[in-house]
C-alpha cells in the first residue's frame, strides 16, 4: 500500500480531545469505590484507543491493510468509509449518524445525573421520569454515546472489543449499586425493581427516554 491514509498525524487535537472527554468522565461518573474506578478506567481506555486512531494513528487500517491484503486507491482512517469504498461521502455518513447517536446518549447521561444528584440530596427513591423507563439511565446514556462514537462513527478494533467489556463492567457494577440501595429503600425498591428494566426500556419507550427533561431548576 503505496496510498496516504487522510485524516490522521494530528496529534496535538487528539490530545486535546482525549483530556477533555476524560475531564467529562471523572467529572461526572466520579467514582470512589474501586468497581467505579475500574469501569471508568475501562471507559478511559475506549476514549483513549478511539481518539488515538481517529486523529493520530489509524492502526485499524494498517492492521487491514497488512493482514487482510486491503488495498485500495481511497483509503480513509474511517473503517467503514475505507471498507466500503465511499471515501469522504461514507465518512461523512458515519459522522453524522454518529454524532446523532453520540448527543443523545449525552443528553441521557446528564440528565439522569441531574436527576439521581437532586434525589440523593432531597435523601429519596426517584421512580419517575427517565429512571421510570431504566433504573440507570446514566448508563444507558453511556452507552449510547460510546456506541454512536466508537461504533457507528469511528470504528476501531480496541473501540469495538472494548465496548461489550464496557457494558459487562457498568453491568456489574450496576448490581452492587443496586444491593446498597435496596438496603436503604426495602420493599419500596424491590418492587420498582419487578417493574422497570435495568439499562433496555421496553419496546416503544425509546422516544420517551431521548426526549424525557426535568425543567425543575437544579
Amino acid at each position: 500500500m503505496n496510498e496516504p491514509i487522510a485524516h490522521s498525524g494530528t496529534w496535538g487535537i487528539a490530545l486535546i480531545v482525549i483530556v477533555l472527554a476524560s475531564w467529562l468522565l471523572y467529572r461526572y461518573l466520579a467514582p470512589k469505590t474501586w468497581k467505579e474506578w475500574a469501569s471508568a478506567g475501562v471507559v478511559q481506555a475506549f476514549i483513549i484507543a478511539l481518539y488515538a486512531e481517529m486523529y493520530g494513528f489509524p492502526l485499524t487500517i494498517y492492521l487491514l491493510v497488512r493482514f487482510f491484503g486491503l488495498d485500495q486507491t481511497n483509503l480513509n482512517a474511517s473503517l467503514w468509509s475505507t471498507l466500503l469504498g465511499m471515501g469522504e461521502t461514507g465518512m461523512m455518513i458515519a459522522m453524522i449518524f454518529g454524532y446523532a447517536i453520540l448527543f443523545i446518549g449525552i443528553g441521557i447521561f446528564m440528565e439522569g445525573w441531574r436527576e439521581l444528584h437532586r434525589a440523593r440530596q432531597e435523601g429519596r427513591l426517584i421512580t419517575d421520569r427517565l429512571y421510570g423507563l431504566v433504573r440507570h439511565p446514566q448508563y444507558t446514556g453511556l452507552f449510547v454515546a460510546l456506541f454512536g462514537e466508537g461504533v457507528v462513527h469511528w470504528p476501531t478494533i480496541f473501540s469495538v472489543a472494548l465496548f461489550p467489556i464496557i457494558v459487562l463492567a457498568y453491568y456489574l457494577l450496576a448490581r452492587s449499586e443496586e444491593r446498597k440501595v435496596e438496603d436503604e429503600f426495602g420493599e419500596a425498591y424491590r418492587e420498582y425493581r419487578k417493574r422497570v428494566p435495568m439499562f433496555i426500556p421496553r419496546w416503544g419507550e425509546w422516544r420517551k427516554l431521548a426526549t424525557t427533561r426535568d425543567d425543575t431548576p437544579a
